[in-house]
C-alpha cells in the first residue's frame, strides 16, 4: 500500500486560503542550507541535489519492502540576513524534504552515499538528516507568484494579532505544492507557515 501524504495528513498539507492554527509535530527531514537569491543557479542546484537523495531513499525502500510512499513536497525555511526591505541576495534558507516516520537515518545515509556514486555532485556533501521541531503554527495557502506573498503574510499577521498571539520566530516556512517550472505563476500553490506563542500580558 502506497503512503500518500496528501490523503493521510490533510491537517498539515490541506491549508486553505484563510489563516488557521495547526499543531505541527516534530518531523524528520533531509536538508541543505544556502544563501542568496532563490532565482539563481545555486538555489536550483541545491534543490536538485536534495531531490536526488529523496528519490534514492524512496526507490531503495520500495526495492527492499515492495511498499511505496509519495515523496513529500519540498520546503524552505527562510530568514532575512538584514532587517528592513527585502533584498533577495540577503536571504538565508534551508531547503528540506520530509521523510516518512518509518525511514531511519541509516537509510538516508545509504541513499546519500549511493547518489554520490551514481550522480557525483559536490553539493551532496552538504545534504544532512535531522529532526525539525514543530509547535503551534499559523498557516495559509498562498495562490500566486512568490513575489505576491506579502499579502498573504498580512492576512496571517492580522489573524495572529486578533487571537492574542505573536510570532515566535522571525523565520518562516514555505511548502511548495507544485512544480514552479511547470506551473503558471498565477496558479502556484504555497503553504506559508510560522510558529506562534501567546502574547505577553498587556499587549
Amino acid at each position: 500500500m502506497k503512503y500518500e501524504w496528501k490523503k493521510q495528513e490533510k491537517e498539515l498539507y490541506g491549508a486553505k486560503t484563510i489563516p488557521t492554527v495547526v499543531s505541527v509535530p516534530a518531523q524528520k527531514y533531509i536538508m541543505i542550507s544556502g544563501a542568496g537569491n532563490p532565482n539563481g543557479a545555486d538555489f536550483s542546484n541545491r534543490m536538485a541535489a536534495l531531490y536526488s537523495v529523496a528519490y534514492a531513499v524512496k526507490m531503495a525502500y520500495k526495492k527492499a519492502t515492495q511498499d511505496d510512499f509519495a515523496v513529500y513536497p519540498p520546503e524552505g525555511v527562510w530568514q532575512k540576513i538584514e532587517q528592513g526591505a527585502l533584498v533577495k541576495e540577503n536571504l538565508r534558507y534551508t531547503l528540506m524534504i520530509r521523510q516518512p516516520a518509518f525511514i531511519p537515518e541509516s537509510d538516508v545515509d545509504a541513499a546519500i552515499e549511493q547518489t554520490k556514486r551514481k550522480k557525483p555532485n559536490p553539493l551532496l556533501e552538504e545534504v544532512c538528516f535531522a529532526t525539525v521541531q514543530g509547535g503551534t503554527c499559523v498557516q495559509i495557502l498562498h495562490i500566486g507568484a512568490y513575489d505576491d506573498e506579502p499579502a498573504s503574510f498580512a492576512k496571517m499577521d492580522e489573524f495572529v494579532c486578533a487571537r492574542g498571539l505573536t510570532r515566535a520566530e522571525s523565520c518562516h516556512r514555505e511548502i511548495y505544492l507544485n512544480n514552479v517550472n511547470r506551473t503558471e505563476k498565477s496558479k502556484l500553490k504555497t503553504i506559508l507557515r510560522y510558529t506562534v506563542k501567546e502574547s505577553p500580558p498587556g499587549r
